[in-house]
């Protein structure tokens, strides 16, 4: 039971670092010497990255905050599981994937202030609803291209992707944490939604310069 106990609170632990990991602040220090977090759009993310950096930081961005997810969920839940914590494994698992966004949006390594969540959620998407995850990606995918608005592809992707999920016959638990997590991160998206209402939200371009 103790032993039980001490795994949960080790993974819980684990899974809050390794999403609270820096990746954006790092890059943009390294390569521009600046504070993600004080230009652009102020958000420690990959498309702040983007657009204050460059596509090869917001790529690498993008690549590490996904693997985030995926680890937290993949190699963290399964091994921390295995000490015998008395949990149904879905909750267990989606469980660590809330956990491991929580500390990429609220990073202790950047006194709680880090990114929206969108792309360490698609890594836990990836590793615990792979077959509602391609759906998904293709959803954003057309409302970007049609709008290029990151914001607005990011925030119907995550309205639709607990439904994705439901249609493709995961778990209750699978499910329920896919509408928390999805609801923390359009949460997070607040202040884009009131832009996008009042036509100020920016445009990304990353195939050609805006006109």
């Amino acid at each position: 039971m103790i032993i039980s106990i001490l795994a949960f609170i080790a993974s819980a632990v684990l899974a809050y670092l390794i999403g609270s990991f820096p990746t954006s602040y790092i890059l943009a220090k390294a390569m521009k010497g600046i504070d993600i977090r004080q230009v652009g759009s102020q958000n420690a993310g990959a498309t702040n990255v983007l657009r204050t950096v460059g596509k090869l930081p917001a790529a690498i961005t993008l690549v590490v905050d996904i693997l985030k997810g995926v680890f937290a969920v993949t190699v963290v839940a399964k091994l921390f599981y295995s000490f015998g914590i008395d949990l149904v494994f879905e909750f267990y698992q989606g469980l660590i994937g809330l956990i491991v966004v929580c500390g990429h949006i609220w990073s202790v390594f950047l006194r709680f202030k880090g990114g929206k969540g969108v792309a360490t959620t698609l890594g836990v998407g990836l590793g615990i609803t792979p077959l509602a995850l391609l759906p998904t990606v293709l959803i954003w995918v057309v409302v970007f291209s049609v709008s290029s608005y990151v914001s607005l592809a990011s925030i119907i992707s995550l309205m639709l992707f607990p439904f994705v999920a439901c249609l493709a016959n995961y778990s209750f638990y699978t499910v329920l944490f896919a509408v928390t997590i999805c609801s923390l991160s359009i949460y997070k998206h607040k202040e884009n939604i009131k832009r996008l209402l009042k036509g100020q939200e920016s445009k990304t371009r990353i195939f050609k310069r805006m006109k």
